[in-house]
């Protein structure tokens, strides 16, 4: 009797060890894409990709971001020390990097008449629904993709 209980228990450990060892987090996978406001690469822009829980996985994994280069081209990190994103759907937010950038208010004003207090200011060309009220959303599928290519149409910024 008492080995057969010795046996369950080395059993069970043996089970709780090796699952221990099969969830090794999130899977990370390659990003990248292109940012183009009105058809020009975006150079100046700041990508956020934040992974949407569910009811089964509230909490999926960390946020991953990147700057544009020259080419408005992003390749996606996290933590500085992982490559890509999380698999699954994310809620993407796009801004213009800098401390001088303030966003386009139609109370105050527009980039053709900024407000009086706004000397040296820089108005943000991507529109408020791709930051701050973003609803934009992108699923990072598990093999990565180098195609999430964001088309911003924005009133403020040059067109093609």
């Amino acid at each position: 009797m008492k080995s057969s209980r010795g046996i369950a228990l080395a059993v069970l450990a043996g089970s709780l060890a090796g699952l221990a060892g099969c969830d090794s987090g999130p899977k990370y996978v390659r990003v990248s894409g292109i940012v183009r406001i009105n058809g020009v690469p975006y150079d100046k822009a700041v990508v956020s990709f934040q992974p949407m829980g569910t009811k089964e996985n509230w909490s999926p994994g960390r946020g991953s971001s990147s700057y544009t280069d020259a080419n408005g081209r992003f390749d996606l990190i996290c933590d500085m020390e992982r490559q890509g994103a999380v698999v699954g759907r994310h809620r993407v937010r796009i801004m213009t990097r800098g401390n001088n950038v303030i966003g386009y208010d139609p109370v105050l004003g527009s980039p053709d008449k900024p407000p009086a207090f706004g000397r040296g200011l820089v108005f943000d060309p991507i529109p408020p629904e791709w930051n701050a009220l973003s609803q934009v959303e992108f699923v990072v599928p598990a093999e990565g993709t180098d195609q999430a290519n964001f088309d911003i149409v924005s009133k403020f910024a040059k067109r093609k």
